[in-house]
């Protein structure tokens, strides 16, 4: 199977020379390959986050090397990094145009990268297939194509932002604590929603979360991180038998310390 994704040795270091100097990515290792669903988990500053931030090109890592389907996106900015990714993030509000429809948003994700003329109507055709795209998320908003996104609650911004990011069927998939700002029943249908997109179209996906019972039922993989580090990567049956508890006990033994976010604890 093809690889997808490959995180090459890569560092990071914020406010380098100041009292505030971070080292927030230290020798970061990761390969996935064509279909891989990944969550990754950690305490607060682990680098869960980071290191997303440096795949989708946020900011310049310090060095080591990053390949997205098999291109070496390195020292691409992150627009052009863009083409090859999908993105949906903590905050509802970021992924969507609160004024526009629900109709224009998706037509927005789905010429991305296409030029844009002065004839910006959506056809005939586009609206069935947005309808369809809808429909499968079983919340009712095939019929409600016109509505502004700004009047949807919470998951329902969520649901769309991941059909946008996955409407032009994107190499990587980077899901950012999506479901950390909603409710825990309005969660649950979004990652329900996030599973069946991902498996439907054999998509390649990582998603940071602080909740380890989040983080052990969905994907086929699960990295922890620590200091920078990446320290467990479990996948297979040994994932599939997975507790809570033992995940605890594994970083324990790994970290020489205690997990430390109750966050994750509690969630």
């Amino acid at each position: 199977m093809a690889e997808m994704l490959k995180i090459d040795n890569i560092y990071k270091t914020f406010n380098r020379g100041t009292i505030n100097e971070k080292h927030a990515l230290n020798g970061v290792c990761l390969s996935l390959k064509e279909g891989d669903f990944v969550t990754v988990i950690g305490g607060n500053g682990a680098g869960k986050s980071t290191t997303l931030n440096a795949v989708a090109g946020v900011w310049p890592i310090d060095s080591g090397r990053i390949y997205i389907g098999g291109d070496d996106v390195s020292r691409l900015s992150e627009y052009k990094r863009a083409r090859y990714l999908g993105r949906v993030f903590q905050d509802p509000m970021t992924g969507t145009a609160a004024t526009m429809s629900i109709e224009e948003n998706m037509a927005i994700a789905a010429r991305r990268g296409e030029s844009r003329g002065l004839s910006w109507g959506i056809t005939k055709k586009e609206r069935v297939s947005y309808r369809e795209m809808l429909s499968t998320l079983d919340l009712g908003l095939e019929d409600r194509l016109s509505s502004k996104v700004g009047l949807l609650s919470g998951g329902q911004r969520q649901a769309i932002t991941l059909l946008m990011a996955t409407i032009m069927k994107p190499k990587l998939l980077l899901l950012d604590e999506h479901t950390a700002a909603l409710d825990p029943k309005t969660a649950a249908k979004v990652l329900e929603i996030s599973d069946k997109i991902i498996a439907d179209h054999h998509l390649t996906a990582m998603m940071v979360t602080h909740n380890m019972k989040d983080a052990i039922a969905h994907g086929n993989r699960l990295i922890m991180m620590h200091e920078g580090k990446i320290i467990l990567d479990i996948y297979g049956e040994e994932k599939k038998k997975l507790t809570v508890e033992d995940l605890l006990h594994q970083f324990e033994k790994v970290s020489g310390e205690e997990f430390a976010s109750d966050k994750a604890l509690l969630s």
